[in-house]
C-alpha cells in the first residue's frame, strides 16, 4: 500500500515548468505524478495514506554535495567565530569565553576570518595572548585550512624557530624567524595532535546535531568527508551507522574516504553495508585555500608576487596516490582550489583512468582556464562547486587573483556551459549549510544584504540551473542520476517540502522561505511546527 501525497504543487525538476498537485509513492518510490483525481482514479486500490501539503510546494530531496557533517555538528557545539567583523569583538568573545573554563585547559573556536577584519589582520599569538597566557587557544581559520594559536599553544606543540615547515604545510614567522602561532594545512597538524582526545561521544553528539540541522535545512542527503580527522576511522565510520540508523534517521549519505585511511576503511568493505551510507570517492587533498594564500596557482598572487601557493602533493606523488585508488577500483575526489593544482588533478586522472561506470569528482575548482575546461570535457567527472564561496570570496579574492584571472573565477556557468556535470554544495562548516544561501549566491553572485548586478555578473546561474545542482547534479556526482534528483517514476521517494515556490519570488524573498517538511524513503524526518 501506498501514500498519495497531495494539496500543493509538486516540482518535479525535470523541466524548468513541469509543475503537477500530486505524487504517488510506493515502497519508497515514486509510482506516478500527475493529478490528484488521476492518481485516485487509478490507483485508488493501493492507497492507503493520504498527505495534504496545504499549499506547500515540493521539491525533489536536496542533497549536499560536498561538506563535513561531523564538522559542521562541531561548529554548532563550539565557539562560532565566522560573523566575527573586527580583532576587538574577536578579543572580547574569547576573553569571555576563557572565564568559563579551569586555566590550562583549551580554548577552542571555529571560523574566525581575517578578511572581514580591519587591514586584515590575522589573531596570530601575541594578539591571542592578550586574551590569555595561561589557556592554550586554537582558533580553526572559515576555510579549515588554517589554524592560530597563543604562546602556551605553542610550547605544548613543541613549535619553536627551530621547527621545520612539515612537507605540505607551512608555519608562519616573524622577522627574527619565531613562529606567530598562525600555521597553514599540514602544520596544522603539530597542534591539533597535542589536543585532548574528544572521546566518540562526543564525535556521535555532533553528528546528531549535525543531522538533525540537516533536516531542518531540507537536506535528504549529502556527501561527505569526516573519516580521517578523529583519531579512528573505522569508529568514526561505525558512528555513522549509529547515528543514521535506518529507521529513526534515515540520510542518503555518501562518504569519501580520505587517501591516508582507505586501505584502513576498503580492507573491510564487506563488512560495510548499510542501506543509507555509502563509500564514495577516495578524498585527496591538492592544495589549499585562496584566503591563506595556499591554494596552487600558475601564476604568482597578485597581492603577494613572492607565492604562488602550496602543494600539498607534488604532481608524481599525486599520480601514485590516484593509481591506488585505481587498485581499489575507486574513483577519486580530489580538492583542486588552483589551476595548477587542477592541472595537476586531471593530470593524474588522465593518466590512470576512472573505472568504467564511475565518475571521478574534483572539488571547489575556483580557479580555472580554458584548457582546464577543454581536457575536463573528455573526462567523466563531476566537479562538486560551492556557490555561497562568491558571496563569502568576494570582493577580496579580486586582490588575490588580480584582473587577469576574473574571468575565469568561480566561472560556474562556463562549467555548465562546457556541458560539465556541476553538483552543489556548502563545503559546511566553512559555509553556512542552509541551500537556499547556496542558491541565492549561484544566481545573484552577491550577499543577500547587497544591492548589485553580482560579481562576474555573467557567470549567473537560472534558478532552475542552481536548484539542479543540489538535486541532479549530486546525484550524477555519484551516478545515481536513474534514482535520485528529480521526482518521477522510479526515483526515491525523497521530498524537501518549502512554505513557497522559489520561482514565484524575487531572489531575495528567497531566505524567508521556510522548510516545511523533509521526507526521506518517503519518511518525515523532520516538520515545521506552526
Amino acid at each position: 500500500m501506498g501514500t498519495l501525497w497531495h494539496g500543493g504543487k509538486v516540482r518535479t525538476l525535470r523541466t524548468a515548468d513541469e509543475v503537477h498537485d500530486a505524487v504517488f509513492v510506493k515502497n519508497g518510490d515514486v509510482v506516478e505524478v500527475g493529478t490528484y483525481h488521476h492518481i485516485l482514479k487509478h490507483h485508488s486500490n493501493d492507497i492507503s495514506e493520504e498527505i495534504n501539503l496545504h499549499g506547500s510546494v515540493m521539491y525533489p530531496g536536496f542533497v549536499d554535495s560536498h561538506l563535513h557533517m561531523i564538522g559542521h555538528g562541531e561548529k554548532l557545539l563550539k565557539l562560532d567565530l565566522s560573523e566575527v567583523e573586527s580583532i576587538k569583538e574577536l578579543k572580547e568573545i574569547l576573553t569571555n569565553a576563557a572565564r568559563f573554563i579551569p586555566e590550562g585547559q583549551w580554548l577552542l573556536a571555529e571560523g574566525f576570518n581575517e578578511n572581514l577584519y580591519q587591514n586584515h589582520t590575522v589573531p596570530d599569538r601575541y594578539i591571542l595572548d592578550e586574551v590569555s597566557t595561561t589557556h592554550p587557544i586554537m582558533l580553526t581559520r572559515v576555510c579549515r585550512h588554517a589554524i592560530t594559536t597563543n604562546t602556551l599553544g605553542l610550547e605544548l606543540s613543541k613549535i619553536d624557530s627551530k621547527t621545520i615547515d612539515p612537507p605540505g604545510g607551512l608555519i608562519e614567522r616573524d622577522d627574527s624567524g619565531e613562529p606567530t602561532g598562525y600555521m597553514h594545512d599540514q602544520a596544522q597538524e603539530l597542534v591539533k595532535k597535542v589536543l585532548p582526545e574528544e572521546g566518540f561521544t562526543y564525535i556521535e553528539k555532533a553528528l546528531s546535531t549535525s543531522l538533525e540541522d540537516l533536516f531542518k535545512h531540507g537536506f535528504t542527503g549529502g556527501h561527505s568527508e569526516d573519516l580521517n580527522y578523529y583519531g579512528d576511522a573505522e569508529k568514526t565510520l561505525q558512528t555513522f551507522f549509529k547515528v543514521i540508523d535506518g529507521e529513526n534517521r534515515k540520510f542518503r549519505t555518501n562518504l569519501l574516504v580520505h587517501h591516508e585511511v582507505a586501505e584502513q576503511i576498503f580492507k573491510k568493505a564487506e563488512h560495510h553495508q548499510h542501506p543509507y551510507i555509502d563509500l564514495g570517492s577516495v578524498k585527496i587533498f591538492a592544495d589549499g585555500a585562496l584566503g591563506g594564500r595556499t591554494a596552487l596557482l600558475s601564476e604568482p598572487y597578485s597581492d603577494d608576487p613572492e607565492t604562488r601557493g602550496m602543494s600539498i602533493h607534488s604532481k608524481e606523488q599525486l599520480s601514485l596516490i590516484v593509481k591506488e585508488a585505481r587498485k581499489k577500483q575507486m574513483p577519486v575526489a580530489i580538492h583542486t582550489i588552483g589551476d595548477l593544482a587542477l592541472d595537476y588533478a586531471v593530470a593524474a586522472i588522465e593518466k590512470y583512468p576512472v573505472p568504467s561506470g564511475k565518475r571521478d569528482r574534483l572539488i571547489h575548482l575556483q580557479v580555472v582556464n580554458q584548457d582546464l575546461l577543454d581536457r575536463l570535457k573528455k573526462l567523466p567527472v563531476a566537479l562538486d562547486i560551492q556557490p555561497r564561496f562568491v558571496a563569502s570570496d568576494f570582493p577580496w579574492v579580486e586582490e588575490r587573483l588580480g584582473e587577469e584571472r576574473l574571468d575565469y573565477s568561480f566561472a560556474w556557468k562556463k562549467m555548465l556551459d562546457h556541458g560539465l556535470i556541476c553538483a552543489g554544495g556548502s563545503d559546511a562548516p566553512i559555509e553556512p549549510i542552509d541551500p537556499l544561501l547556496g542558491i541565492h549566491a549561484a544566481v545573484t553572485r552577491r550577499k543577500p544584504s547587497e544591492n548589485h548586478v553580482g560579481y562576474n555578473e555573467k557567470e549567473k546561474l537560472s534558478l532552475y540551473e542552481a536548484l539542479q545542482l543540489f538535486t541532479i547534479g549530486s546525484a550524477k556526482a555519484i551516478v545515481k542520476e536513474d534514482r535520485q534528483g528529480m521526482i518521477a517514476p522510479g526515483y526515491q521517494a525523497d521530498f524537501t517540502v518549502l512554505s513557497s515556490d522559489l520561482f514565484d519570488l524575487e531572489p531575495d524573498e528567497w531566505l524567508n522561505v521556510k522548510v516545511e517538511r523533509t521526507i526521506v524513503d518517503n519518511t518525515t524526518m523532520y516538520e515545521r511546527k506552526k
